[in-house]
């Protein structure tokens, strides 16, 4: 896919890339507005754009899967902070990560960020140990503000990776837990719920490529999708092809095969959530 800039074309235009956050912290309180202070008072020219806030508290799976749907959508050079932390104060790491294709990372090594960067280029990672870039004092519970704004904010201002502490073996970074591929067997590919939207959508793990590989062993042969043992759902190409109310499989934006409820939720219909398996089944018309 083509990205959306470059930073050849950056250097032309002048333009500087943004800083994008993502974080669990909700839309109620101050720690995102504190954290933008922050990078405001130590790079005042820095732009910054909310990827997302609504993460799942504390699912660093979540936001390792939205932040994974989201790198390739900005412009080259783009420092991602992405702040899902539930060991914040313990001995997990704070790490920046640097990649091939030029997005570079900053958050805790706890798989947030691994699936991104993978897919962006594992190049290099230090961990954040200089005191030189966070502020003076560390909490136990705030990172979010001590730590990572700040070592985003000197990026952003030209500080190099190497200069925010020591080198680490890429390899070493922690990488989130991954379900199984989808698997076929017989007349059944079978998939588990990744991800949930706000919309109520169940994201599965099933991507076109296996769908269509499995629908290919059927020709002639209806497909259908279940959940939970329940009734026949119908793939559509969009979620207006169904009737209001009605559930229906399609592959959303992910490129995933989700469940949808046209006007409703399907998490709540279904009563389903992340880890819930799903099956698609061919049968003959």
């Amino acid at each position: 896919m083509k990205r959306a800039g470059s930073a050849a074309e950056s250097r032309r235009t002048g333009a500087r890339p943004p800083i994008a956050i993502l974080t669990d912290f909700g839309y109620r309180d101050h720690y995102v507005g504190v954290m933008k202070g922050v990078i405001a008072s130590i790079a005042p020219a820095a732009r910054t754009i909310d990827v997302t806030h609504g993460v799942p508290p504390q699912s660093a799976i979540a936001g390792a899967i939205a932040l994974h749907q989201s790198w390739r959508y900005f412009p080259a050079r783009t420092i991602f902070l992405a702040v899902i932390d539930p060991g914040v104060g313990t001995a997990r790491r704070a790490i920046a990560i640097e990649t091939r294709a030029g997005a570079r990372f900053v958050g805790p090594d706890n798989g947030v960020m691994w699936p991104a960067a993978a897919a962006a280029g594992l190049a290099s990672a230090v961990e954040l140990a200089n005191p030189r870039y966070r502020l003076k004092e560390l909490s136990a519970t705030f990172h979010g503000r001590d730590l990572f704004a700040p070592a985003a904010a000197y990026l952003w201002r030209g500080i190099r990776l190497d200069a925010l502490g020591p080198a680490l073996v890429t390899d070493d970074l922690v990488q989130p837990p991954a379900p199984p591929p989808p698997q076929a067997a017989g007349a059944r590919l079978t998939g588990t719920v990744v991800y949930v939207d706000g919309y109520g959508n169940l994201v599965s793990n099933i991507d076109r490529a296996s769908y269509e590989r499995f629908a290919s062993r059927f020709p002639g042969f209806s497909l259908w999708v279940t959940i939970g043992g329940g009734a026949r759902i119908y793939p559509q190409k969009a979620y207006g092809e169904a009737p209001a109310g009605a559930a229906l499989a399609t592959f959303g934006s992910f490129g995933m095969l989700e469940i949808a409820v046209r006007d409703g939720s399907a998490a709540e219909r279904f009563g389903a959530g992340p880890g819930a398996a799903l099956s698609v089944r061919a049968t003959r018309r």
